[in-house]
């Protein structure tokens, strides 16, 4: 069912059929879309709805788009769904992320290779024993990016939840018995950092079967924090974004390889 004015639009994003790339683009914030989008060449301003602002331009004469999904899991498994109706099959998630790891530092890259599914949307698609998983060939990508432009990037899992405020101040939360032993289980076991989006979308793409990866800019670290470590806020997603831009450019050159 599709409860567009416009039937040939999608629903929630207002793009049709064609006005995107197979690579797209996510990133949480709408205002950060126009700065992606310098990055093509003939960008073009697609559309702009509720959370989603979407541009299309070419890198290296491939098509590619950029969609904001807003905050959290649930608007960003909109945003996969009606970009995959369009003709989308691999995305990056770029954003912003706490670190976990007293070694992950403001201002540092991390690339998530899978995510704790700590998030609602995920189990409407998936039951909870399968894991959210990033794409192999992305992750790659993102990986061999981040390695080219030199910049200091960690790869490993990240943690996904629905409740900002349950990660920053859990201890005022009537279940902080249970966010306060998860987060400490999750640190034990090596999660490098916390957002919100990477394990819905991880999950769509499975059951869609297209691709995805993520990478994220560390804004600030709690942990290092605590530890009386060097900790600034660091807003600048610009070297998050290049990266993404980089393993775009990868990916295009081995899917045209491959076929």
């Amino acid at each position: 069912m599709n409860y567009s004015e416009d039937p040939n639009k999608q629903y929630h994003i207002q793009v049709g059929k064609g006005e995107v790339g197979r690579y797209v683009i996510l990133p949480g914030d709408p205002k950060r879309c126009a700065k992606i989008a310098k990055y093509f060449d003939d960008p073009v301003l697609i559309a702009d709805n509720r959370e989603y602002v979407t541009y299309t331009g070419y890198l290296d004469g491939v098509k590619v788009s950029v969609t904001s999904t807003g905050i959290g899991g649930p608007s960003a498994s909109i945003a996969m769904e009606e970009l995959v109706n369009c003709g989308a099959d691999t995305f990056i998630r770029v954003g912003t992320c706490g670190g976990m790891q007293p070694e992950v530092k403001s201002g540092d890259a991390v690339i998530a290779t899978g995510a704790i599914r700590m998030e609602g949307t995920s189990r409407e698609y998936a039951p909870i024993e399968f894991p959210a998983v990033a794409d192999l060939a992305v992750t790659n990508a993102l990986v061999l990016s981040a390695r080219a432009l030199k910049q200091e990037y960690f790869a490993g899992v990240v943690q996904c939840k629905d409740a900002f405020y349950g990660q920053h101040s859990p201890e005022r939360m009537p279940v902080s018995y249970e966010l306060l032993n998860k987060w400490e289980a999750w640190k034990r076991m090596g999660c490098l950092a916390s957002e919100m989006e990477s394990a819905a979308l991880f999950i769509v793409a499975g059951a869609l079967h297209v691709r995805a990866g993520s990478v994220f800019l560390v804004v600030a670290n709690q942990e290092r924090e605590k530890l009386g470590l060097e900790n600034p806020v660091v807003h600048d997603t610009d070297m998050a974004i290049r990266i993404a831009i980089g393993a775009i450019r990868e990916l295009i050159r081995q899917d045209k390889k491959e076929s």
